[in-house]
């Protein structure tokens, strides 16, 4: 797809993600690295997984975000469905913060397979934050992930000013 790594995602399910090897997933490793990644400015961009992985660590921040309100994992896992499916740029659009990184996708069929992709990694984050964010024993969110909402990996944002 357009400037971004079509990589494999762990759980089985829907969408243009190949379907996992024994490498961990894009998924997965972006948010065991997401604390410390979180703190980065620049990034440099190495191969296609980077930009993969530059969108979602801005993703994980708008989880979190909706997650901190929520007082229980289901309800966090409601939250993390209805953002994960709720109407979002993509590459090419004006308003999509990583036009820079990102190539425009160049027809329709392109676009249609871009906009699937991205919707399947952001259910796929949602679902799997839910995991490492609620404490199994209160069901609450952890101040250890949640007090990292505020920062901005690289200094951009997946949500308008405001939001």
């Amino acid at each position: 797809t357009a400037s971004s790594s079509s990589l494999h995602l762990s759980p089985p399910g829907w969408g243009p993600a190949p379907r996992e090897t024994k490498d961990t997933d894009i998924v997965d490793d972006t948010i065991y690295y997401f604390k410390a990644n979180v703190f980065f400015k620049n990034y440099e961009i190495k191969n296609e997984a980077d930009r993969t992985l530059i969108y979602i660590t801005l993703y994980i921040s708008e989880c979190l975000k909706k997650l901190q309100k929520c007082n229980s994992k289901s309800q966090g896992e409601k939250e993390m469905y209805t953002l994960g499916i709720t109407n979002f740029p993509i590459p090419g659009e004006s308003v999509f913060p990583l036009n820079a990184i990102y190539a425009k996708p160049s027809n329709k069929q392109e676009d249609e397979v871009m906009k699937a992709y991205l919707q399947q990694l952001r259910q796929e984050t949602g679902l799997s934050l839910c995991e490492k964010v609620f404490n199994p024993q209160n069901d609450k969110p952890s101040k250890w992930w949640t007090c990292f909402m505020k920062r901005q990996f690289m200094k951009k944002s997946l949500s308008g000013p405001g939001q």
